[in-house]
């Protein structure tokens, strides 16, 4: 019954965000865009089918586990799970969420409460890292590419030594878990430490075991872990295609190089202000100043803006609609497609 009735508290608010953000764009404006956009707004489409397919991929590698046979879920299902979980996180206003407690409650009959929340925080984890490593890849190409004044190489340096710092702390995070550390640093909070300590107390069993989840898989499950990390980058990358092919829409001479720096610069910027539903408005001002960086026009990153939201609409779409799809669940048939994970 909770399942239900999350799935619809969700598909509500799904519709309604996404009638806001075609209102907000504009019809009109949509419909403009995709003509000036031409053949090339399939592509743009595309590469986040591929992107997905990535995405799925690693989380399927941080879920399967050999000894546990109810883990080997089809990779349709988990597809399904990947592409309706990250079209919640785009309607939800606030760090963007909502798909976390969706892939719980849809894993937890499989896989038992346990194993579904300790797979959906390690694969939160493993985007988030993947992240990371991918600013401080980004970093090091900016360096070696784009022109930088004296102001432009100190905060380089200073993003540099902030992306060292965060993935220091992803490492210790896989070395020994951070559910029951974060929840006794919330007992100290005023307000929450009451419901803090009773949660914790309740749950945790579950506590213990999730962070012990997240040990083996750093610790005992290396294979995994690096299989998860490389197909998050890989998506990581293959994101920067839709800037190019946008650019190359309209005539602007962009190179691959630049398309990556620019997308992990606008990226970066809409990050550091994460509380905004959709990125409303962050994600246009990131790509101008990324743009300009690269010695671009910074007026033409609106109009990339516009079409990666249309992009962000299409698939708002079609993870809805995968949300009440009932699919076969987790013992892989001969007839699923099954893809094999080291």
């Amino acid at each position: 019954m909770g399942s239900k009735v999350y799935k619809a508290l969700f598909m509500a608010i799904g519709i309604f965000s996404l009638g806001y953000m075609i209102y907000g764009t504009g019809l009109l404006v949509i419909w403009e865009n995709i003509n000036r956009t031409g053949i090339w707004f399939l592509p743009v489409i595309g590469s986040w089918l591929v992107i997905y397919i990535l995405n799925a991929l690693a989380f399927r590698a941080i879920i399967r586990e050999p000894q546990l046979p109810e883990t080997n879920m089809s990779f349709w299902a988990v597809l399904r799970l990947t592409i309706s979980g990250y079209a919640i996180n785009y309607i939800t206003p606030f760090v963007a969420l909502g798909g976390e407690p969706y892939r719980i409650l849809e894993l937890k009959p499989t896989l038992g409460i346990q194993k579904a929340t300790s797979s959906v925080l390690l694969y939160s984890l493993m985007h988030m890292f993947s992240h990371v490593i991918f600013w401080l890849a980004s970093i090091v190409l900016i360096v070696a590419v784009v022109p930088l004044s004296d102001v432009m190489l100190v905060g380089c340096g200073i993003l540099l030594v902030v992306g060292l710092v965060l993935g220091y702390w992803f490492i210790n995070v896989y070395q020994k878990g951070f559910t029951v550390s974060t929840f006794r640093l919330l007992e100290k909070v005023p307000f929450v430490k009451h419901k803090a300590r009773e949660f914790a107390t309740k749950n945790a069993e579950t506590l213990y075991e999730v962070d012990e989840q997240i040990r083996v898989l750093y610790s005992d499950r290396r294979n995994a872990f690096y299989a998860s990390l490389f197909y998050e980058f890989a998506g990581r990358v293959i994101g920067c295609l839709e800037i190019y092919f946008t650019a190359h829409a309209i005539g602007m001479e962009m190179t691959l190089a630049q398309s990556l720096i620019v997308s992990s610069g606008s990226s970066l910027f809409a990050n550091l202000i994460f509380f905004f539903p959709m990125q409303l408005g962050t994600r246009e001002g990131g790509l101008a100043l990324a743009l300009r960086s690269v010695g671009l026009p910074a007026a033409q990153g609106i109009f990339i803006g516009v079409v990666l939201r249309i992009r962000e609409i299409v698939w708002i779409i079609i993870g809805l609609a995968l949300i009440n799809r009932k699919t076969k669940n987790s013992q892989t048939s001969n007839t699923e497609l099954a893809v094999p994970v080291n």
